[in-house]
């Protein structure tokens, strides 16, 4: 299962999509909007992302976890738009027959997702300013990071 939505994650569907009597572990992991980042106050965060590029690039990191690990399931959930504080913007399941298989799968899946995924999170603090943020690019208060490539 690979989702971008503009919905609450619904996590007890993530759930259910690995589960099975195959597995003997499934792991959830959700990320979820902080209040505190780096001593600055977080009020919200918004998610862009081109959804043809970032759907096909969680099916190869999909295809490669269940290369790598001997996965029963595996669902990749990701959330697009304005989130608030508490509000989940990334789900990551993984069922396997055994937790160790599990838990390494999740972990690298939710790594390499936030380093290669073209999803942008743009960080609004309380002070009024706003900041794109991504892994491995420089943010900005004023540009969104499409921006930089030009």
């Amino acid at each position: 299962m690979i989702e971008l939505t503009e919905q609450p994650i619904d996590t007890q569907e993530v759930l259910r999509q690995v589960s099975s009597t195959q597995a003997g572990a499934v792991v959830l992991f959700l990320g979820t909007t902080r209040e505190f980042t780096r001593g600055r106050q977080t009020l919200s965060l918004n998610y862009e992302c081109y959804a043809g590029m970032a759907e096909r690039k969680l099916l190869e990191l999909d295809a490669e976890a269940r290369r790598r690990w001997p996965l029963v399931e595996t669902a990749i959930v990701h959330r697009v738009g304005h989130l608030g504080l508490g509000e989940a913007s990334v789900a990551i399941a993984v069922s396997s027959a055994h937790r160790q298989d599990a838990f390494e799968a999740g972990k690298w899946l939710i790594d390499t997702l936030k380093e290669v995924v073209p999803i942008w999170k743009q960080e609004n603090w309380a002070d009024g300013t706003a900041e794109w943020v991504h892994p491995g690019v420089e943010s900005s208060p004023t540009k969104h990071p499409i921006e930089k490539a030009e």
